[in-house]
């Protein structure tokens, strides 16, 4: 994944802000018991997002931690929870698939910082493995159609969106079965084709420099890895349409305690970063810039 799932901090009051902050270092933790100390690196707000939109809605126990970060004052995290647990899960297999393509994308050397950190996560790969093999299933199955997209230099951007989208759109089966798991799967779905879009959006200075595969930069015409304004505007429409489609299926569902915060994501989160990453002034984390870029084959 790759931290483009922002909140809108300013939409948020003191209690939201401190269970959101409640949640991520509950994620950090849960990486940490589940897979070891260097999971927890993986973190990111994306399934952040994904724990709370699985989470059942009731108020989550929490209680002051202290980590290698935060050694002298310590935060409150969640405690351990299912839809923690899930996000977790997902953020280790994600991560594996994601470095294994970068491995067989960039050659020996290229590749190796690729491969240095697989050797870290292999333990917790083959963990996550047994407990979610459906889960692991379908992300090497959608990272495979969007391998042979790129090889194909696929110049549909849909095409290659969809295929990331249908991606994110599986973990919904983390969820029981009933309503809320269909409006998961469409809130999922279109986050997924937002993300995939938004990205390849973000890196097309490099990836026209590079060489490397990028839908958008076959599609459209690009100077200096800079859409033309006409070009620029019909991916805008198209991103927001997604948004738009999100945010539809939300309100059909009950999000309890994270109902404020998840709305701040749908309805001004993520058009700021759209807006910013269309805008060029979109600075990505740089915990996130080397590490997870990789949801998009290369």
């Amino acid at each position: 994944m790759f931290g483009y799932v922002r909140i809108s901090p300013d939409k948020l009051n003191g209690e939201e802000k401190e269970l959101y902050q409640s949640c991520y270092c509950g994620l950090c933790h849960t990486l940490g018991k589940r897979y070891g100390a260097a999971a927890r690196m993986i973190l990111n707000y994306d399934l952040v997002f994904l724990a709370m939109l699985l989470s059942g809605g009731e108020t989550p126990d929490c209680r002051k931690r202290r980590c290698a970060l935060h050694p002298v004052h310590p935060r409150c995290a969640c405690e351990p929870s299912a839809a923690l647990e899930s996000a977790a899960d997902m953020s280790v297999l994600l991560t594996w698939w994601q470095l294994r393509d970068g491995v067989a994308d960039h050659g020996f050397w290229g590749g190796l910082k690729y491969r240095v950190f697989s050797v870290f996560l292999r333990g917790a790969y083959k963990k996550a493995r047994k407990n979610r093999p459906e889960a692991d299933r379908s992300i090497r199955m959608h990272l495979d159609k969007l391998s042979a997209l790129e090889r194909e230099k696929c110049a549909v951007p849909d095409e290659a969106a969809d295929a990331f989208a249908l991606l994110l759109r599986d973990a919904a089966a983390m969820q029981p079965e009933g309503a809320k798991r269909r409006v998961l799967e469409e809130m999922l779905y279109h986050l997924g084709r937002w993300i995939y879009l938004v990205d390849a959006l973000d890196d097309l200075k490099e990836d026209s420099e590079s060489g490397s595969y990028n839908p958008l930069l076959l599609r459209y015409k690009a100077e200096n890895g800079e859409l033309q304004p006409e070009d620029k505007a019909r991916v805008a429409a198209s991103l927001d349409a997604s948004v738009r489609t999100m945010a539809a299926a939300f309100e059909l569902a009950d999000f309890g305690c994270w109902t404020g915060i998840i709305e701040s994501v749908v309805y001004e989160g993520l058009y700021a970063v759209g807006g910013a990453v269309l805008q060029g002034t979109y600075q990505k984390s740089k915990r996130y810039t080397e590490r997870q870029r990789k949801g998009r084959t290369q």
